[in-house]
C-alpha cells in the first residue's frame, strides 16, 4: 500500500512513481537536523511542483530526498504539515521582497524593484512559486490563510504609500494595491511561459511602467492635502506623478 499522508487510507492501485534520488553520494549521509529539514523541504518541493499536493506522498518524497520514511516524519509528522511548511517559507520570502522594495525612498525605484521581486520569484530554480500562485490546495483553510495574509501584507503596505502622496481614503489605496500587485504577478508568470519571445528586463520595465502610469491618474498631493504636480517636494517621482 503507497502512503499519501495518512489522508487516505484507501488502498491506492496506482503504480508507484519513482522519483528521481539524489546522488549516491548524498543518501546515507548524517546531517545536522538544520541542514536535514532543508533537504527534506528541498525534495518535497519538487514532487509538490511536478505532482501536485494530492498526488504526491510520503514515499515520493523520501525516496527523493535518499532518506527513509522514519526519518521524514522525524522531521514533519504528515504530508500537510510538510506542504505547510513549504508555503510559509517562500510566503515569507516573497513577502520581504516585495516590502523591502516599498521601503525604498524613491517611488519610481520603488515600483521598479517591486515588479522585478515578482520576476524574480517566479524565475526560482524549482517554481517554489506554484505553490503560492497555483496551489492545488488553495481552499484548505489554514493554506488560505497564509496565502491570504501575503496579499494583505503586500496590498496594506502599497496603500499606505499611496494613502501617504494621493488624497484617496484607505479603501480606495487598498483596491489600487491590490490592484498593482495582481498586475505584477500576474504580469510575471506570463512572461515566465513566454521567455523566448520576451526579455525578462523588457517585461518588468512594461510591467513597471504601466503600473506608474496608472498611478499618474491619481493627483499627487503635500503635506497639506493640497496637489504637488509632477512631483513631491523633494523632487522624488510620487506615486501620483507621471511615469518616465
Amino acid at each position: 500500500m503507497r502512503d499519501t499522508n495518512d489522508e487516505d487510507h484507501m488502498p491506492d492501485e496506482t503504480p508507484t512513481r519513482q522519483p528521481a534520488p539524489l546522488p549516491p553520494m548524498q543518501r546515507g549521509q548524517r546531517l545536522p537536523r538544520s541542514e536535514r529539514r532543508a533537504q527534506l523541504l528541498e525534495a518535497a518541493l519538487s514532487v509538490f511542483v511536478e505532482n501536485g499536493y494530492h498526488q504526491a506522498a510520503m514515499d515520493d518524497i523520501a525516496a527523493r530526498a535518499g532518506v527513509s520514511k522514519p526519518v521524514l516524519y522525524q522531521h514533519f509528522p504528515g504530508k500537510l504539515e510538510l506542504y505547510l511548511a513549504l508555503v510559509d517559507q517562500h510566503s515569507t520570502e516573497l513577502e520581504k521582497l516585495v516590502l523591502d522594495a516599498l521601503a525604498l525612498g524613491d517611488n519610481k525605484a520603488r515600483i521598479n524593484t517591486m515588479v522585478k521581486a515578482y520576476f524574480d520569484f517566479v524565475a526560482q530554480e524549482g517554481a517554489a512559486y506554484r505553490l503560492i500562485f497555483e496551489s492545488d490546495l488553495a481552499n484548505d483553510p489554514e493554506v488560505r490563510k497564509r496565502l491570504d495574509q501575503v496579499d494583505h501584507t503586500c496590498t496594506e503596505a502599497m496603500a499606505g504609500i499611496i494613502r501617504a502622496e494621493t488624497s484617496m481614503d484607505h479603501d480606495e489605496a487598498v483596491l489600487v494595491g491590490v490592484g498593482a500587485y495582481g498586475l505584477a504577478q500576474t504580469s510575471a508568470r506570463h512572461w515566465l511561459d513566454h521567455v523566448d519571445t520576451i526579455s525578462k528586463e523588457t517585461a518588468t520595465r512594461i510591467t513597471s511602467a504601466l503600473i506608474r502610469r496608472g498611478f499618474a491618474a491619481f493627483p499627487a498631493v503635500g503635506k497639506d492635502g493640497r496637489p504637488v504636480g509632477g512631483s513631491t517636494a523633494a523632487g522624488r517621482e510620487s506615486v501620483g506623478s507621471a511615469a518616465g
